[in-house]
């Protein structure tokens, strides 16, 4: 099991969601605020299968695509997201932690 925590630009976000729960990805919504990289951004965190990671950033890429195919422009930034892939074996628990 993965944890991908998903940085995005908010120009996909909505289209991001909708495509994704739409797909059956299970995931959760951050809104937040901070200096990491910057403001407009939405982190999204998915829990997924390890032999289903490859599918997943190749259907975030697609809808971003698509997407600006449809809108006519990309987002005014950089990058259409950053994304973090960790694995599940290696988080802590809090029962770990209180021993």
């Amino acid at each position: 099991m993965k944890l991908m925590v998903c940085i995005v630009n908010n120009f996909y976000t909505a289209e991001l969601e909708s495509r994704m729960e739409s797909k059956g990805y299970r995931m959760t919504e951050l809104s937040s605020s901070g200096g990491f990289l910057k403001r407009g951004n939405t982190t999204f965190l998915f829990g997924i299968e390890d032999e289903q990671i490859d599918q997943l950033k190749k259907d975030l890429k697609e809808t971003c695509i698509s997407y600006e195919q449809v809108k006519g422009k990309r987002a005014e930034t950089t990058n259409r997201y950053t994304a973090f892939v960790l694995n599940m074996h290696e988080a802590l628990y809090l029962s770990e932690l209180t021993k």
